[in-house]
């Protein structure tokens, strides 16, 4: 009995951001990875926003609660106030995704900063905290006491999401939960996500625990306490921020996915959006010199997600997806941010080589991964 094609949520973006994703999703095409994929796009270019008024970004979301599946593009956040903003707030509300994990992991062939070699997670909360935050200002526009205020909030059940997630994701990596927030300076508003890290300790005795206020975090990880596979539990801001270092640190920012992830009340995986860290780099539009690396990385973990949701293949699919995207690395396909002089569309025109002769050797030798 054929199976029933796997719906892709896609989300387009912005200048290189775009670009990036059209190469990235050469690899989902179904004589590479030999699975039926709908691709559901729309369209979330800073034009299209601005026509709806961001109406296509909330359709977005409603099709991605639908699908359970989504990959996202990068795309522009307009600097005017009265703009409309990013896209970004309103798709990780639409799906009430809870939890944004980045992990930067070694990239064969190149050689991280400060000699860290094991991978790094940062579980950061994907709403709330300074994003989407109330703000206001008061006093004379311009003068020396015009006053801006800003109200935050944090909710118990997004960080239990950061804390358990985080948990969970240390103890598949055979790692340690590391650091935390300034829980000591904002022990009613920060204070919240420690409550609930320490909570899930007790609930996961096996897990390696070892809190660490937020700056100390940033301190240690280039001074060596990356001695182990480390996963970071942080507020939204703060984790966007430790992604940026995290990531470089491996090599490049482009080097590794970003996954959105919406649970039921069990912590079970309902929706999952990955997308690039990065954002649309304007400076390399058109050159077809970009890393995209994070971008193809995101199809595969798309595909691990699916094969959660029981897709026959897919599991087999986003392996072959990630281990030949480190291969070529390894042998010395890269693009020029990693001291490579491979183009954007050569190097996924590597990877989807790979890809197919991976997927037919191991169907030759019949096993299923």
């Amino acid at each position: 009995m054929a199976t029933a094609p796997l719906t892709i949520t896609i989300l387009e973006g912005d200048e290189t951001g775009q670009e990036l994703l059209e190469q990235a999703l050469r690899v989902l095409e179904p004589d590479v990875v030999g699975l039926p994929i709908v691709l559901e796009r729309f369209d979330l270019s800073l034009e299209r926003r601005r026509e709806t008024g961001n109406q296509i970004v909330h359709d977005a979301a409603a099709a991605m609660r639908a699908s359970g599946l989504g990959i996202k593009a990068a795309t522009i956040t307009p600097e005017g106030k009265d703009d409309v903003g990013s896209p970004n707030r309103i798709v990780r509300e639409g799906v009430d995704g809870k939890v944004i994990i980045r992990t930067g992991r070694r990239i064969p062939g190149v050689t991280p900063i400060a000699g860290v070699y094991l991978p790094i997670s940062v579980v950061r909360m994907a709403v709330d905290d300074a994003y989407g935050a109330k703000q206001w200002r008061e006093g004379p526009e311009g003068g020396a006491d015009e006053i801006a205020y800003r109200t935050e909030k944090i909710t118990r059940g997004t960080c239990a999401a950061v804390a358990e997630y985080a948990f969970r994701t240390a103890k598949k990596m055979g790692g340690k939960v590391y650091g935390g927030p300034k829980w000591t300076v904002s022990p009613v508003y920060e204070g919240m996500l420690k409550e609930e890290l320490d909570a899930a300790a007790q609930r996961h005795p096996d897990v390696w625990y070892q809190p660490v206020l937020i700056d100390a975090t940033y301190a240690g990880l280039v001074s060596g306490a990356a001695d182990s596979p480390l996963v970071i539990p942080a507020l939204n801001r703060d984790g966007d921020c430790l992604s940026d270092l995290v990531m470089p640190m491996f090599g490049s920012i482009a080097g590794a996915e970003s996954v959105l992830l919406a649970f039921d009340e069990d912590f079970t995986t309902q929706v999952a959006m990955a997308e690039a860290p990065h954002g649309t780099a304007p400076a390399l539009l058109g050159k077809d010199i970009a890393n995209p690396m994070a971008m193809i990385l995101a199809c595969g973990a798309v595909l691990n997600y699916a094969a959660d949701r029981g897709l026959p293949g897919a599991e087999r699919a986003s392996r072959a997806i990630y281990e030949s995207v480190l291969e070529a690395t390894a042998t010395g396909v890269r693009t020029p941010d990693l001291g490579g002089h491979s183009s954007t569309s050569e190097f996924t025109t590597d990877v989807i080589g790979r890809v197919r002769t991976k997927l037919d050797v191991w169907s030759s030798l019949g096993t299923t991964v």
